[in-house]
């Protein structure tokens, strides 16, 4: 994220003054009064003046990281550890390394980051999982990404809100006269609005003129009915700062304001009795049913640099501050919340495990599990943050520096539902553990194999897009499989009942279900695999019993062919048994062609006849 960040993100360090010198003077007071840029330069005229050492080499560092330059932060960070630094410069180097795209490296500074500060929660996360990287990006995708055509081409645009009328929120540097942000170098933030049509379009961006000021204003927050805004502002605008003797500077706070929708127009702006001199309030979002806002904050109490908050909201009566804890905050460094109408937070971290900068995670306030990363569709190495989604108009908006300047993105979400399946045993009613669940598409291609947990229960979730079929199976039982029509978001629960499969014997044969075989291919499919499991079972508990395996194929192709094509599927299919345990000498095999149809339809065959007649059978050779 640009250099606007280093004042919206709220995250203000204190030096502690440990390897100051008057040569540094000048660029400490600079760097201690959040004026990273022109810290930078006092900082760099010290290094070109030979004046610098392993502490310069750190503040210039630390100066880059909070603007987010990240390769020069990762330049000054390299040479400053070259001597031994405190803990937390090895895991801001850590952080700038993974927004390189250069996990290794920055797993070694996790290293040393974790043998200096054990008992901090970033290094038991580490430790616990420290390769997390390649399990995030199969994180399934639940996002289609897009561009939008909003955006500035040299100035940052983030913070994107969709109302339920159709009105898309955003705060930007975008105008080109007034003030300028004189820590930051870019003109204030602004909040402009842009109307979206049925097909999805965006009108020009246009200024919401009642509400701006010649400071910072923005990002906001707008109830579900449309009539009330909370938005941040610069404490500037209202008088209210603190004047840093000695240095010139006047302090000005972040704070939340609420303004009410009057014959079309914002006005009736208030501020709310939680902002403060002394530290800032922001990034509001308001709940779809009004009574929670919540928020970031560096107030006293909280768990790292900036922490979520909330807050109870009654007409113009406000609660206390209430911090998330733990499962959303961290010692690093959270904000931007957005809280949907079924109750997901969606927040920015940077002290959680991602793939570098800030990282998007949602949490589900009712549930009150560990919060997941959005994946490597939404984050990247660069920040992401302010994610938002409306649920009326299925379609979400966030921001990110991936392009090197802040930008606003379209977040599609893709349609997805649980399946939920319980397995119980026929005969006794009781669940059954450990069973293999594997859900396929409808070609029966294999999507994802899971076990039950001890409440006989598993889960996955899917696309509504098509149909899948379910796949149950458990040593000892016969195999259920059950067809799962698409759905259009409804969770799905399948009850599988399983029978023993001793009742599968008979006096000629042991009858499983059909081994289908792909079309022109002799491989054992998923779906087969777990039919010959059973077969195992069954020839394990029979240790005398022989069985001859029959291949048959369908009509199409000629005759020859069919019967070589025959010979290879039976012959797969006693590769496969011999594979898992059964001798070799137990077994025979014999390919049939198309001399032997389950279903003599000849050429007015249909695909699920031909299919059927791709099958293998298991007869009991009795000597």
């Amino acid at each position: 994220m640009k250099k606007i960040y280093s004042l919206l993100s709220l995250f203000l360090i204190i030096t502690s003054g440990f390897g100051q010198n008057k040569q540094s003077e000048k660029a400490d007071k600079l760097y201690e009064g959040y004026q990273y840029v022109d810290a930078i330069e006092a900082y760099l005229k010290l290094v070109k003046d030979n004046k610098a050492d392993t502490y310069v080499y750190k503040q210039l560092a630390d100066s880059y990281y909070h603007v987010f330059n990240i390769e020069e932060a990762s330049k000054w960070y390299k040479k400053a550890l070259e001597n031994n630094q405190n803990a937390e410069t090895h895991f801001r180097y850590a952080q700038v390394l993974k927004s390189q795209g250069n996990y290794e490296a920055a797993n070694k500074q996790m290293d040393l980051f974790s043998k200096m500060k054990p008992e901090d929660v970033r290094a038991k996360a580490h430790l616990e999982n420290p390769n997390y990287i390649p399990k995030l990006s199969d994180i399934s995708k639940t996002f289609t990404v897009k561009d939008v055509d909003i955006n500035d081409d040299e100035q940052s645009d983030f913070g994107a809100v969709l109302s339920n009328d159709n009105i898309l929120y955003f705060v930007s540097t975008r105008k080109s006269f007034g003030k300028e942000d004189a820590w930051t170098k870019q003109p204030y933030l602004d909040i402009y609005k842009s109307v979206r049509n049925d097909d999805g379009v965006l009108s020009e961006p246009e200024p919401l003129e009642e509400l701006n000021t010649i400071y910072h204003d923005g990002p906001i927050s707008i109830t579900a009915d449309g009539k009330t805004m909370y938005f941040s502002r610069d404490g500037h605008t209202e008088g209210s700062f603190k004047k840093i003797k000695n240095k010139g500077v006047k302090l000005a706070q972040q704070g939340i304001y609420k303004a009410t929708m009057v014959e079309g127009k914002w006005g009736h702006i208030e501020a709310l009795p939680i902002n403060s001199k002394d530290y800032t309030v922001s990034h509001p979002s308001i709940s779809s049913d009004g009574k929670t806002l919540y928020f970031a904050s560096n107030m006293p109490n909280g768990l790292g640099g900036t922490d979520i908050w909330k807050i109870s909201v009654n007409g113009s009566t406000y609660g206390e501050p209430v911090n998330l804890g733990p499962k959303v905050n961290t010692p690093g460094k959270e904000g931007f919340p957005y809280i949907s109408e079924d109750n997901i937070l969606y927040f920015a971290s940077s002290g959680r495990q991602g793939f570098g900068g800030l990282d998007i995670f949602k949490f589900d306030v009712d549930k009150n599990e560990t919060p997941e990363n959005l994946g490597n569709v939404i984050n990247t190495k660069r920040d992401d943050f302010a994610f938002s989604v409306n649920n009326t108009f299925q379609v979400g908006y966030f921001s990110s520096n991936r392009s090197g300047v802040d930008n606003i993105y379209m977040a599609i979400p893709i349609c997805q539902f649980e399946t939920i399946v319980m397995v119980k045993d026929l005969e006794t009613d009781l669940i059954i553990s450990k069973a293999n669940i594997s859900i396929s598409d409808s070609q029966n291609n294999s999507i994802a194999t899971q076990e039950t947990d001890i409440n006989g229960k598993t889960s996955f979730n899917v696309s509504c897009e098509y149909d899948y079929v379910i796949n149950v199976s458990k040593e000892g039982y016969e195999t259920v499989t059950v067809p799962v029509k698409e759905s259009k978001g409804e969770t799905i629960t399948v009850n599988a009942v399983l029978q023993p499969i001793n009742e599968m014997i008979t006096e000629t044969e042991v009858k499983l279900h059909n081994i289908y075989f792909e079309f022109n291919k002799s491989n054992i499919t998923n779906q087969g695999a777990l039919e010959l499991d059973k077969l195992v079972s069954i020839m394990k508990d029979h240790p005398n019993m022989k069985i001859l395996v029959r291949s048959h194929t369908d009509s199409k192709g000629k005759a020859a062919y069919n019967l070589k094509l025959s010979e290879k599927r039976a012959q797969s299919t006693m590769q496969y048994l011999i594979s898992k345990g059964i001798h070799k000498q137990r077994l025979s095999a014999k390919g049939m062609g198309d001399t032997e149809p389950k279903i003599d339809c000849k050429s007015h065959c249909t695909e699920d006849d031909d299919a059927q007649n791709r099958r293998s059978e298991f007869l009991i050779i009795k000597e």
